[in-house]
């Protein structure tokens, strides 16, 4: 990145977003995989976030890393609500140094499939909840909702992933989301 197009902004601003940008890009695009279930689609959320807070950097207080995945998130949803592709993954990707982390949570291609049939606040909510470690109130914070709307889209979409057709037959991958 060169500076800003406005020619604004301070060499310091380049260089602390440059270092965010290095050591924060492999966790916020696991957020964006685990929202998208897509790598391409991943790269070019992050991508979207990053430019968006690039133009938001100077105004960016406190959590940085909580203000894109803020932005990541929002920006999810408004893609969801513009197009849908219709495409569900049939299998997990290649293993990256970011997937090797998810693939200690999940374990099987059907609780992917699943998780991506959840409507998109349910699916947000868990993905931040269980994949990101963030509390409730944190998620509330990111979503813009409030913490109770927080707790009932985290049980109607466990609820969901409990009752789905491909685990009330196989016992050994319900407890993958208990």
């Amino acid at each position: 990145m060169r500076g800003r197009p406005d020619g604004g902004g301070r060499l310091a601003d380049r260089t602390e977003y440059d270092q965010f940008v290095v050591d924060r890009s492999p966790r916020l695009l696991r957020v964006a995989y685990l929202l998208t279930c897509d790598w391409a689609a991943a790269e070019d959320l992050l991508q979207t976030a990053l430019v968006k807070a690039w133009f938001a950097w100077p105004r960016v207080h406190g959590d940085a890393e909580a203000y894109i995945r803020r932005t990541i998130v929002n920006t999810y949803i408004s893609w969801r609500r513009r197009r849908w592709t219709g495409e569900i993954p049939q299998a997990l990707p290649e293993r990256t140094e970011a997937a090797d982390r998810v693939t200690e949570y999940v374990e099987r291609d059907a609780l992917w499939r699943m998780l991506a049939e959840l409507p998109r606040r349910q699916r947000a909510v868990l993905v931040l909840r269980y994949f990101e470690d963030l509390t409730e109130a944190q998620i509330a914070e990111t979503l813009g909702i409030s913490v109770g709307t927080v707790k009932s889209q985290a049980s109607k979409g466990l609820a969901k992933l409990r009752t789905h057709p491909a685990l009330v037959d196989s016992p050994d991958q319900k407890e993958l989301i208990h």
